[in-house]
């Protein structure tokens, strides 16, 4: 039985929606800067219905790219970097735990109002349901890590040392652009729906340009763009 399309009720087409989603989410942008680079296309929508199809189709898209990608990926089990982040949300600190693999894709973020063991059980024990369990877990020196970790017994995985976890330093760089773009969070809710969706597309459209030819890059961005234009096709 084919399912219906989610875009069936919406009188703008799924091609329009699906750009305005990928602006929003992938490029600092404001919902008035995408506004207005839809107006230069000749597309007439206001700030808040892009803020309303992000809202409705972002989650949507993340988990359609999260089950292509997981499925038979077995990289992600070798080497995790594992941070977290301080977000202010109406004055008060909150906390982002990222889980990111060696290659640079973001496993899982999650949002907690404490750092402590705790928090960080609960953060590990998410990543493992999904991934699987790591050969090593790469950590900072926070004591919340090491005490988790021995609950899970899985104390030995862990490794500390100056500079080993700059690849999880480096993959808090686009969330923190997108962060100022938006004058941050308001609610912890709306932090952790909008840190997992741009997660998704960040490790979507994540090509590692400095790794590979330029005639391979515009290949694999190629079929980014491609497989982002199919998501939710009916």
């Amino acid at each position: 039985m084919t399912k219906p399309s989610p875009f069936k009720s919406f009188k703008t087409s799924p091609e329009i929606i699906r750009l305005a989603v990928m602006l929003y989410i992938r490029f600092p942008l404001s919902l008035r800067n995408v506004e207005d680079l839809l107006h230069e296309r000749g597309v007439e929508v206001s700030h808040e219905t892009i803020r309303y199809w992000w809202y409705r189709f972002g989650p949507m898209f993340a988990s359609e790219i999260r089950k292509r990608r997981i499925e038979g990926m077995t990289s992600s089990r070798w080497r995790w970097h594992l941070d977290e982040i301080f977000v202010k949300i109406n004055g008060e600190m909150r906390y982002l735990w990222r889980a990111v693999d060696h290659e640079g894709e973001v496993l899982e973020s999650y949002v907690t109002k404490t750092r402590d063991k705790k928090a960080a059980l609960k953060f590990l024990r998410k990543a493992m349901r999904k991934h699987g369990r790591p050969k090593t877990i790469v950590t900072d020196k926070l004591r919340s890590y090491g005490a988790a970790l021995k609950d899970l017994g899985a104390e030995d995985l862990q490794v500390t040392g100056r500079w080993a976890n700059n690849r999880a330093e480096n993959s808090h760089l686009p969330f923190r652009r997108r962060e100022r773009a938006m004058l941050r969070f308001r609610r912890m809710r709306s932090l952790q729906k909008f840190a997992s969706v741009h997660a998704s597309v960040s490790n979507h459209f994540n090509q590692e340009r400095s790794l590979s030819s330029r005639h391979l890059f515009k290949l694999n961005r190629a079929a980014a763009l491609s497989e982002w234009r199919g998501l939710c096709a009916a």
